[in-house]
């Protein structure tokens, strides 16, 4: 079936991104979480906190692309040190990145109404431990404000 993407549909993606407690919204274009590749568009609001993660899995490298908005990509070594910043816009930085698999990850929304394109190898599985940052605070954790402000202050 062809879908469009038209302003409407960022627009109404950005509402439910700013409606949502996570303060995000993904769009998907695959059928299903077993889908051999994944496709969406991820809406993200300025105060989501992404906790970084890793894929270990050697084809879930990572495609990213701005749509519309900027967002600050964190890239972290194994202890948890920032290893890259890049900025994704439309305007200024770069247009998109691929995030091998096995590179601890992260990213900030640093404008409201901001959406990237998405594309990695399926299935969706969740998160394994070893996927996971343990020198980061998990979502939902009270150090998560604290954390964010730190990655965000990163592209003042």
């Amino acid at each position: 079936m062809t879908r469009l993407i038209t302003q409407q549909t960022l627009a109404e993606l950005t509402r439910a991104a700013k409606e949502s407690p996570r303060l995000r919204k993904n769009l998907n274009f695959h059928t299903s979480n077993d889908s051999a590749c994944h496709r969406l568009l991820n809406a993200l609001e300025p105060g989501t906190y992404v906790a970084p993660h890793r894929h270990l899995h050697t084809e879930k490298d990572e495609t990213m692309m701005v749509i519309r908005g900027s967002f600050g990509v964190l890239l972290f070594d194994e202890q948890g040190v920032i290893s890259e910043t890049v900025v994704l816009s439309q305007t200024q930085g770069s247009l998109g990145i691929t995030i091998p698999a096995g590179v601890f990850h992260s990213m900030v929304a640093l404008e409201s109404g901001s959406i990237f394109f998405e594309s990695k190898a399926g299935p969706y599985a969740a998160l394994a431990e070893e996927e996971k940052a343990q020198w980061a605070p998990a979502e939902g954790d009270s150090a998560c404000v604290a954390y964010l402000q730190n990655m965000t202050a990163q592209f003042a």
